[in-house]
Parts: structure tokens; C-alpha cells; sequence
């Protein structure tokens, strides 16, 4: 098995491509291995330097301290997730982490639908994601995840992307922030 990696707009954060499914059911990120009981997950975080790990459907983004440098820390991530997909497992999330949209107001699931729809993918390569959090008073609250959260020019992707798109389809959106 041959696992690539890409850059992110993140000078912290790298996506690994394993060439195999990682999460059958949505995104999610992780900061702790008292979070989990997932082995993968768990020795990921183990690697001195390492910060987060972000899963997608088929790439884990990892989230290194400023002062790690990458040379120090790949190989080991690499060999880790070879070592995994090698043991015979077919992907590294299998249950469902989707967020239930039955109590969400109708103009909340436009907001969705168009996140879902037109950004995630968009921010799905660059390795991160977002996730609606609220909509009130025509604010939309998100949080940016994996390796959107902290990278330098999120805030120009949230405001000049993010905010142009939801107002324009959805008039009563008049700003977008992050939480």
C-alpha cells in the first residue's frame, strides 16, 4: 500500500491519501485519544507533535504543534496507516456521526443543504470541513475543522466564500462566523 500526502493551505496540517475508504459516514475530528477507543486513532495521537487528527471519507488530515517539523513526524504517521489498512481493516470510521436535521428550523436546513452541497466538498480538499453550529438574528455560527481550523487563510475563505455564497442564495443570512 502506497499512502500519498498533500499539501493544505495549513503549514500544520497534512492530508495522507491511503487510496482507501477512512470514514464510511461523514467527517470527524478528534484531539485526544481519551476520546476514542479507536486503535488507529489512538496511535496517531501517540506521535509526539501531533495535535489532531481530522477523517474524511478518504483522507486523514493530521494537525502537528508549530514548532514539530513535518521530516520529524510523516514517516511515522505513513508507516502507522499502512500498518493499520495491512491488519485487513476496510476503513477506520464505520458507525454514523451525522448530525440529525429533524430539529432544525426550515431556513436552517437551506443553510445545510448549501453547506453539504457547494463548500464542503470545496474545503474537503484542502483536508478540513465545516459544520453549521446556529443561525440567529441572520448570523450563521460554524466551526471549521481538521485542517481549516487555524490555518492562516480561513478567515479570507470564510468571509469571502462562505459568507458571499450562504447571503446570496439565502437572503436572510447577513454574516458568517466561526466558533
Amino acid at each position: 500500500m502506497f499512502v500519498q500526502t498533500e499539501i493544505t493551505p495549513n503549514p500544520n496540517s497534512l492530508k495522507f491519501l491511503p487510496g482507501k475508504t477512512v470514514s464510511n459516514h461523514g467527517s470527524f475530528e478528534i484531539t485526544s485519544k481519551d476520546e476514542t477507543s479507536n486503535e488507529l486513532i489512538r496511535n496517531l495521537l501517540s506521535v509526539n507533535g501531533v495535535e489532531g487528527i481530522f477523517l474524511g471519507q478518504d483522507f486523514i488530515s493530521i494537525n502537528k504543534y508549530e514548532d514539530v517539523d513535518w521530516d520529524e513526524i510523516k514517516h511515522i504517521i505513513i508507516s502507522l496507516i499502512n500498518d493499520f489498512y495491512s491488519s485487513g481493516k476496510e476503513c477506520v470510521i464505520e458507525k454514523s456521526l451525522d448530525e440529525s436535521l429533524e430539529n432544525l428550523e426550515e431556513i436552517e436546513k437551506k443553510i445545510v443543504k448549501l453547506l453539504n452541497e457547494k463548500i464542503r466538498p470545496a474545503v474537503a480538499k484542502d483536508g478540513g470541513d465545516i459544520k453549521f453550529k446556529e443561525f440567529k438574528d441572520g448570523v450563521v455560527k460554524v466551526e471549521l475543522q481538521g485542517s481549516c481550523s487555524g490555518c492562516p487563510s480561513s478567515t479570507m475563505t470564510l468571509k469571502q466564500g462562505v459568507q458571499n455564497l450562504l447571503c446570496h442564495y439565502i437572503p436572510e443570512v447577513k454574516q458568517v462566523e466561526s466558533i
